[in-house]
């Protein structure tokens, strides 16, 4: 059975592709346009991992990935940050949230690829 990854982005041409790359290499997507859905899809469903925009309305990414490390369902879900915060020190300011991966704006489809083989395969083969 495929993986699912959720995709939290206010930008609707972004969800789009992401889930259009996501889907060609064989995960199922799940998409939210803002925080709060984000976090109740990650706390309602089976979610492997999760592409969450830091630049947020209502709740910024930073706090969102703060609530769900602190929550027992979600903690484990490995999450990665896309942002076009890219200045000196925004990376390392992102991580110290508890999200693992960080890829700047505009995403590289290539780069996009790596990170989620990386969660998604490599990672668990390391755990088994």
């Amino acid at each position: 059975m495929p993986k699912t990854v959720l995709v939290v982005d206010d930008d609707e041409k972004a969800r789009k592709l992401y889930r259009v790359i996501l889907e060609r290499i064989g995960y199922n997507v799940v998409e939210a346009s803002g925080a709060l859905e984000g976090i109740r899809l990650a706390e309602a469903g089976q979610v492997h991992l999760i592409f969450l925009d830091i630049q947020l309305p209502e709740v910024d990414g930073r706090a969102a990935a703060r609530i769900l490390k602190a929550y027992a369902p979600t903690k484990h879900i490995p999450i990665i940050a896309v942002t076009a915060l890219a200045m000196p020190g925004d990376r390392e300011e992102v991580l110290a949230t508890g999200i693992e991966g960080y890829l700047p704006k505009p995403v590289r489809v290539r780069e996009l690829r790596q990170m989620v083989r990386y969660f998604l395969e490599e990672v668990k083969e390391s755990e088994s």
